[in-house]
């Protein structure tokens, strides 16, 4: 199966900046609803931003306060999360995924997904 191509993780001091692009030639993202998951060592995966086919309406989980920003361009079939004020316990893998049904909003639970990226680690450490 076709898997997105992550890239901009990395290691980033508590505090600092990541962002990660998303994208593959052969998956349009046009009339898909999008989202970013995460999963660290040992733990499931878990939500963290999606935003609807028309690019007006985000989700986030509520642990980032403000500090991420999900966002897209369609024209590139590119989808990004900006991450800001990265903390320790944000060390994991991030994923991408395009939801399973066009014109259709998305949210936490991963079967709403059909295509995911094949993660980029972010290492958040002084």
């Amino acid at each position: 199966q076709l898997q997105f191509v992550e890239s901009g993780g990395g290691l980033v001091q508590p505090g600092g900046s990541l962002t990660l692009s998303c994208a593959h030639p052969a998956l349009t993202l046009d009339y898909y609803a999008i989202g970013w998951f995460r999963q660290a060592p040992g733990k499931e995966r878990e939500f963290v931003a999606s935003i609807d086919w028309r690019d007006s309406s985000t989700n986030y989980a509520d642990s980032l306060k403000g500090r991420f920003t999900i966002s897209r361009d369609n024209g590139k079939s590119t989808m990004y999360l900006q991450m800001n004020n990265l903390r320790f316990e944000e060390t994991a893998a991030y994923y991408c995924a395009r939801g399973n049904r066009r014109f259709t909003p998305v949210g936490p639970a991963v079967n709403e997904y059909d295509y995911w990226g094949q993660g980029t680690q972010v290492t958040v450490s002084s």
